[in-house]
């Protein structure tokens, strides 16, 4: 059954920011709230943006209960996440998404992130993942923001990438689900786990070591998430690590490793992921990927 998406956003609409990760102040969302704004829609701070205990919004009480207000105020239209870090998984098996199913709205965000955007669609739900307030005039490029207000807003959105010389040609035309490649490992076994089979895969990383982007590739295979792929997007891996002895690949072709086991498309180059170009997916929304000579291409169904 394919997941079900909420209405697209409206002028006049109200969305909220919350902190359900690392912390964030509303003085450093002040320029994400303008942006918002200028889109001619209405924001809400949530309680945790103003709450901190160490690096997170506020306690896992009060990161939880801000979200679960979100969720089931009829008023609010959309969820952001202010930012990822770490601290989404904390919540995650406290939060009550019953009210949210009858009344469906956007909830975006990237990164740690990954973990509600991949709750949300084992429940059925489409969600975006893209760029987070508290990047919005830090990292985000303009080309970002503006796919995730189309993402928003339910306006056609279009990707075309380079051709890379790793890709993999072919078409695949599936629903789309993936983030954070640690994220999604860690999700492995899960409630927050979202099957792949017969998905379009998108991945990203950063600050990862080359022997871990390895390790976790392997783990996602012998797990199963790779073999009956619809095909794969493989987005930034941005600054990797390395050991003193070099590991002697590079994040794309670690993943073109275990990609090539196999005979679905894959691209190469998609800009998703923690650098400027971060362009906005629709988690759950059926896609249409072609691969071939000239790049990669996709649109929405």
């Amino acid at each position: 059954m394919a997941a079900t998406a909420p209405r697209p956003l409206r002028q006049g609409d109200k969305v909220a920011i919350v902190c359900t990760a690392r912390k964030a102040s509303p003085e450093e969302l002040a320029a994400a709230v303008a942006t918002l704004q200028s889109w001619g829609l209405e924001v809400v701070l949530g309680e945790s943006t103003a709450a901190a205990q160490h690096q997170f919004g506020g306690t896992d009480e009060v990161r939880a209960r801000d979200l679960q207000r979100q969720l089931d105020d009829p008023s609010i239209r959309a969820i952001l996440s202010a930012r990822g870090g770490y601290g989404t998984t904390r919540i995650i098996d406290s939060i009550d998404f019953s009210r949210f199913a009858q009344d469906l709205k956007w909830v975006a965000g990237f990164s740690d992130i990954t973990a509600l955007n991949s709750h949300l669609l084992t429940l059925g739900h489409q969600s975006i993942h893209g760029v987070m307030p508290m990047l919005f005039h830090q990292e985000a490029g303009e080309e970002s923001l503006e796919s995730l207000r189309r993402a928003l807003f339910g306006e056609e959105v279009t990707y075309t990438v380079p051709a890379h010389p790793l890709n993999r040609f072919g078409v695949a035309t599936a629903e789309l689900t993936g983030g954070n490649l640690s994220l999604l490992q860690t999700l492995t076994g899960t409630r927050s786990d979202c099957p792949t089979a017969g998905r379009i895969l998108f991945l990203e990383d950063i600050d990862e070591y080359l022997y871990a982007i390895d390790r976790m590739m392997v783990h996602l295979d012998r797990t199963g998430k790779l073999q009956n792929l619809a095909g794969l997007l493989v987005g930034h891996f941005t600054n990797p690590q390395d050991n003193m002895i070099p590991y002697g690949q590079t994040p794309n072709e670690i993943i073109d490793h275990y990609a090539g086991k196999y005979g679905f498309p894959v691209a190469h180059g998609f800009p998703v992921g923690h650098e400027p170009q971060n362009m906005a997916l629709v988690c759950g929304r059926e896609a249409r990927l072609v691969v071939n000579d000239k790049g990669a291409h996709l649109s929405y169904l």
